[in-house]
């Protein structure tokens, strides 16, 4: 059942892409403005996640968030609230290791999730994972009862270290019950 879902990116137009693992003051002033703005025009912090996949509630789907997207969020989050984050608050963001990348697959068990694994290849090398998470009781998907009948959650974080932050890269899905769920992401187009 492999299924290669369809690259979509949303979020805020900018001229400088790339996933950054350590951003200049420049990039990170400009996170937190975009998303102080956000605030501003009552926007949801998720306007910033990197979504890939399907857009509808029944086919595959997820999204990554890079440190200038977590600021971002972080600032609008606050900025809902009317408060400003702190140095404390931007530095533990900034001094992240991983990046973290969700997605949503569908099967027919309520428990088809459970150990399902996720990697990145980016031009035949295999990224694994530091940490993978999933649902262990997928949620009724919007076709129930006809299949798909569940959805769940699997969530991974890769360490910036490990993966080229320009590359093509293939978020791929291995469900424990078999088959494969895979989402074609171009690196360098995300900020």
């Amino acid at each position: 059942m492999a299924v290669a879902a369809t690259f979509c990116l949303i979020g805020c137009a900018s001229t400088v892409f790339a996933i950054e693992s350590q951003p200049s003051q420049e990039a990170i002033r400009a996170a937190l403005d975009r998303g102080a703005e956000a605030a501003k025009q009552h926007q949801p912090p998720d306007t910033f996640y990197t979504r890939f996949g399907a857009t509808d509630d029944l086919h595959p789907s997820g999204f990554l968030i890079t440190k200038l997207a977590a600021l971002s969020v972080m600032a609008t989050h606050m900025g809902l609230r009317g408060i400003q984050p702190g140095e404390a608050d931007i530095a533990q963001t900034l001094e992240g290791k991983t990046m973290l990348v969700s997605a949503t697959i569908f099967g027919n068990m309520p428990n088809f999730a459970v150990d399902s694994y996720m990697v990145l290849d980016q031009a035949g090398k295999t990224i694994k994972p530091v940490t993978v998470r999933f649902d262990a009781q997928a949620n009724r998907s919007a076709a129930w009862p006809e299949p798909p009948r569940f959805k769940a959650k699997v969530v991974a974080s890769f360490a910036y270290a490990d993966f080229d932050p320009l590359a093509e890269t293939v978020i791929t899905i291995f469900p424990a019950n078999g088959g494969e769920v895979a989402f074609p992401v171009d690196f360098s187009q995300i900020q």
